[in-house]
């Protein structure tokens, strides 16, 4: 039986709907096929393990009676979890004997930007999703957009700039975002999600609140021509390389303007802690001719940044149907599974196979070359002079 981390939580404004994501993982996973072992980063940053992790409700009252505080260690091969060593001394003492295969859980910063990937690479473990500079450009929005216009990708304009410029020279951020875009604008932190700190801005006077807004959440800004009388419409994909497969396209309704975080989690979580149908349309209501379309540039979306595993690809659709990428997310909230119940996938069978696609990955890894005999420490002369 093949034991599984799934790590969640984490130093992010997405604490919580990490993990909610988390335990839904812990929920659905087939427990004849996997041990689970839950692993958790408070929003303190502290990584915990432990039996009461298992049971959602703890998360509420923030009692855990049994929790450990750990580390991972980076050493080659080493997928040991060992307790924190100001705890038990300078040597640790193992916890978990060798994680098989690590599935993130995490959203936003600390975890869904590639950061915790690299634990992972450096382990050299499978790990679940996409890769260090797959989850770190999907993250960061400005990014994404710049590699996505360079492969003549459909986006809306947009500009950015650093906190510190705004900070420095208000007025001048303020004409230059004028001279490249019109109004209404969207303003976004450029590495969040989940619609925290994303507003509206119709005129200056808005502009300049929404951008002392976003900067309160990322130090880099960016802000994007708002698309008028737009329909929001959402398509996973799924795979590794250029083997890869859609879900069923979505379309969240109830909305104006902006889906903010209150529409994604809150109203569509309020009964039964799963992500409810009812504020969503599923198949969205689209003829099929851009149905077509919107699944083939989610496809070139998660192949572009190369993807792994399941990502969930938002596209904005305006009044004349020409279609524009918004984002991918790369570690969608409950990894999407109401977009595959439809395509004969169940969430259990949804893990099962982001499992088998990390093992994929991790062993055509394997097949690179790593090191290069040169000999060139015994035929350098370290510190001698050169001539």
């Amino acid at each position: 039986m093949k034991k599984i981390g799934v790590f969640f939580g984490g130093r992010s404004a997405e604490h919580e709907v990490s993990v909610i994501t988390g335990m839904q993982i812990i929920e659905n996973i087939d427990k004849t096929k996997y041990e689970v072992v839950p692993i958790y980063v408070s929003k303190e940053g502290k990584w915990l393990t432990g039996s009461s992790l298992l049971d959602f409700k703890n998360y509420k009252d923030g009692k855990f009676k049994d929790t450990k505080e750990i580390i991972l260690s980076p050493n080659y091969e080493d997928n040991n979890v060992y307790a924190h060593p100001e705890i038990v001394g300078l040597f640790g003492k193992k916890i978990i004997d060798k994680i098989d295969i690590a599935l993130p859980a995490f959203h936003g910063m600390n975890g869904e930007d590639g950061t915790v990937q690299g634990i992972f690479e450096l382990m050299d473990i499978p790990y679940v999703g996409c890769g260090v500079l797959g989850s770190s450009v999907g993250m960061d929005k400005v990014l994404m957009k710049d590699v996505y216009k360079a492969n003549n990708l459909p986006i809306v304009d947009y500009t950015w700039f650093y906190r510190s410029k705004w900070l420095k020279d208000k007025e001048l951020v303020i004409n230059q975002v004028e001279k490249k875009l019109s109004y209404p604008m969207f303003v976004k932190p450029a590495n969040l999600g989940s619609s925290i700190g994303i507003t509206k801005a119709k005129d200056r006077d808005g502009l300049i609140l929404a951008i002392e807004i976003a900067i309160k959440y990322d130090r880099k800004i960016i802000i994007e021509k708002a698309v008028e009388n737009l329909r929001e419409i959402n398509c996973a994909v799924m795979g590794f390389d250029e083997e890869v497969i859609t879900s069923l396209c979505e379309e969240p309704i109830g909305w104006e303007e902006i889906l903010t975080f209150e529409d994604k989690y809150v109203k569509s979580n309020e009964k039964g802690g799963k992500v409810s149908g009812e504020r969503r349309i599923i198949p969205a209501d689209i003829d099929e001719e851009i149905r077509v379309e919107i699944e083939e540039l989610a496809k070139k979306a998660f192949i572009t940044i190369d993807g792994r595993g399941v990502s969930r690809i938002d596209f904005l659709l305006d009044q004349n149907n020409k279609v524009f990428i918004n984002e991918i997310n790369t570690l969608p909230g409950s990894i999407a599974f109401y977009l595959w119940e439809g395509k004969n996938y169940s969430f259990t069978k949804l893990i099962d196979e982001l499992i088998n696609i990390a093992i994929k990955v991790h062993k055509e890894k394997k097949d690179n070359i790593y090191s290069y005999e040169a000999n060139l420490l015994n035929r350098t002369s370290f510190g001698s002079k050169i001539k």
